[in-house]
C-alpha cells in the first residue's frame, strides 16, 4: 500500500450520536420509526446509543490507540437543520466543528457523509420524503450549509450513504424508515436520491471548495453460480442491478441498460440536463461491501446448495437467483464471509469503471456474544478483518486496483437499526447502560494490521 492510503474506521449519526433531542436537533425519520411498536427489536430506540454527542473526545482517543489516520462519519442533517429546510441550527454546527477541530489535532483525516439514512421528519411529513425532487433541492441546500462551515478543514465529502437501503428496504419492502412497501416507488425514490447528489456536487464545485465528492454505493459479490452463459449474465445483471443502479449514473450519466430493458416506462428518466449534471459527478466511489452469492438463472437447487433471499432491486425484475456453498462461514447476521468475492468486486469494478478511485467505505462482521467476556474475545471478527484486509491488498498490488482507503465498520458497538442493540459489529464493546467502551481483540488486531501496513509502505 502507498503511504497515503488511509485505514480507518466508520460510524453513522443516528447510530452513535443520542442526544435525540438535544441542543435544538430536530426529529428525522428513524427518530419516528424506532417510536413505533413493534419496529425494532426490544423495542429499542436511539435517544441515548452510544452517547458520542458526550463523549466523542473519548471516542477520538480510542481512535488514536487503535492507529488510524481516517474517521468516517455522517452528520445528522436535522441536528444542523431541525426540520431539513428552514433556519439553520448553530449548536449543531458547533458540535461537528468540535468534532473535526478535535480530529485534526489527532491527526485523524476527516471523511464526512452528508446522509445516512436520517431524513428530517418535516420532509417526509410534507414531501412524501424522496418520492418528491423537492426533497432533493433541501438535501441540495444542507449540503451547501455543510461545504460552508466545514470546508475550511474537511477535504473528503460523500453525499450518500447506501441508496439501495433508502430505496428498497425503506421504500419498497418496508422495513426500515419510513417504512413504506411498494414495487414502483424504490425506483422513484432512487431517481431523486440520484438527483440530490447531482445538485450537491454542482453547488460544491462551484463553490469552488477544496477537495473532492463522491457517494458511498453497497454491493455484495456475484459469482455465477456455473460457468454457463445464462448464469454469467444472471450475475453480472445482478450486479448491475445493485451497483450500477446507483453508481452508472454518477459516472456514465444513466442507468444500466439492463434496467432499462426489464423496467421500461417504470425507471424515471433523466432529462439531457439531469444526465449531464450526474455524468463525472463522482471523484471517487465508496465502497460498502460484506457479503458474496452464487447466482443463477434458474432456481435449481442442488442437495448441497441452498436458495438464499438476495438483495439488488425488486427480485422479480433481476430474474435472478442467489446461492450460498454451505462451507462459507457465517456472521451473526447470516452473512457470508467470502474474502475471494470482496477482490473479485473490485476488479469488476475497475472494468466497469475505469481507475476511478476506491475508497472502500464500510467492510465489517457482527459477531453473537451472551456476555461482555464473549464479546470481548472476537476472534471470529478479528479473522475476518485479516481476510478482508488480504483479500484487499491482492487487489491493490497484484491486480492493480486504485484502492484509496479501507473503512472497518465500526468503531463500537452501536445501535443496530431494525435489530437494536442485538447485533454487535463494533471494534469496541459499548456497555449500553454505563457507556463504557473496551477495545476488543479484533480492535487489536486491526491496530496490527494498521502497522504492519504502514510500515511496509515506509520501506518500500
Amino acid at each position: 500500500m502507498k503511504n497515503d492510503f488511509i485505514w480507518g474506521t466508520a460510524t453513522s449519526a443516528h447510530q452513535i450520536e443520542g442526544a435525540w433531542l438535544e441542543d435544538g436537533k430536530g426529529m428525522n425519520i428513524w427518530d419516528a420509526f424506532s417510536h413505533t411498536p413493534g419496529k425494532i427489536a426490544n423495542e429499542d430506540h436511539s435517544e441515548t446509543a452510544c452517547d458520542h454527542y458526550h463523549l466523542y473526545e473519548t471516542d477520538i482517543a480510542h481512535m488514536k490507540a487503535l492507529g488510524v489516520n481516517g474517521y468516517r462519519f455522517s452528520i445528522a442533517w436535522s441536528r444542523v437543520i431541525p426540520d431539513g429546510k428552514g433556519k439553520v441550527n448553530p449548536q449543531g454546527i458547533d458540535f461537528y466543528n468540535r468534532l473535526i477541530d478535535s480530529l485534526l489535532a489527532a491527526d485523524i483525516t476527516p471523511f464526512i457523509t452528508l446522509y445516512h439514512w436520517d431524513l428530517p421528519l418535516t420532509l417526509q411529513m410534507e414531501n412524501d420524503g424522496w418520492l418528491s425532487e423537492v426533497t432533493a433541492d433541501a438535501f441540495a441546500r444542507y449540503a451547501r450549509i455543510c461545504f460552508e462551515a466545514f470546508g475550511d478543514r474537511v477535504q473528503h465529502w460523500i453525499t450518500f450513504n447506501e441508496n439501495w437501503c433508502t430505496a428498497v428496504i425503506g421504500n419498497g419492502q418496508g422495513n426500515f424508515a419510513p417504512g413504506r412497501i411498494s414495487e414502483d416507488e424504490p425506483y422513484i425514490v432512487a431517481h431523486n436520491l440520484l438527483l440530490a447528489h447531482g445538485k450537491a456536487v454542482q453547488n460544491f464545485r462551484r463553490g469552488d471548495f477544496a477537495g473532492q465528492i463522491g457517494i458511498a454505493n453497497n454491493c455484495d459479490w456475484r459469482e455465477p453460480f456455473t460457468d454457463s452463459d445464462e448464469d454469467r449474465a444472471a450475475a453480472q445483471e445482478a450486479l448491475e442491478f445493485f451497483f450500477g443502479w446507483f453508481t452508472d449514473p454518477v459516472i456514465f450519466g444513466d442507468y444500466p441498460a439492463i434496467m432499462r430493458e426489464r423496467l421500461g416506462d417504470r425507471l424515471p428518466r433523466f432529462s439531457p440536463e439531469q444526465s449531464e449534471m450526474l455524468k463525472g459527478s463522482s471523484d471517487f466511489l465508496g465502497l460498502n461491501h460484506y457479503t458474496t452469492h452464487y447466482a443463477s438463472r434458474e432456481a435449481v437447487v442442488p442437495d448441497q446448495i441452498k436458495a438464499d433471499v438476495g438483495n439488488g432491486g425488486d427480485q422479480d425484475d433481476q430474474q435472478v437467483y442467489l446461492h450460498h456453498d454451505p462451507e462459507w462461514p457465517r456472521t451473526s447476521m447470516g452473512w457470508f464471509v467470502v474474502p475471494w468475492g470482496f477482490r473479485k468486486l473490485l476488479n469488476w469494478i475497475k472494468a466497469r469503471y475505469g481507475d476511478i478511485p476506491i475508497y472502500v467505505t464500510e467492510n465489517g462482521c457482527s459477531v453473537a456474544a451472551d456476555s461482555k467476556e464473549e464479546a470481548v474475545d472476537d476472534q471470529f471478527r478479528a479473522d475476518f478483518i485479516e481476510g478482508y484486509t488480504h483479500a484487499l491488498t491482492q487487489a491493490v498490488e497484484e491486480d492493480g486496483v486504485t484502492v484509496k482507503g479501507y473503512f472497518c465498520w465500526t468503531l463500537m458497538d452501536n445501535f443496530e437499526w431494525t435489530r437494536g442493540y442485538n447485533m454487535r459489529f463494533g471494534l469496541m464493546y459499548c456497555d449500553f447502560e454505563t457507556l463504557e467502551r473496551t477495545p476488543k481483540a479484533s480492535f487489536h488486531r486491526y491496530a496490527e494490521i494498521i502497522r504492519t501496513q504502514q510500515a511496509s509502505s515506509t520501506e518500500s
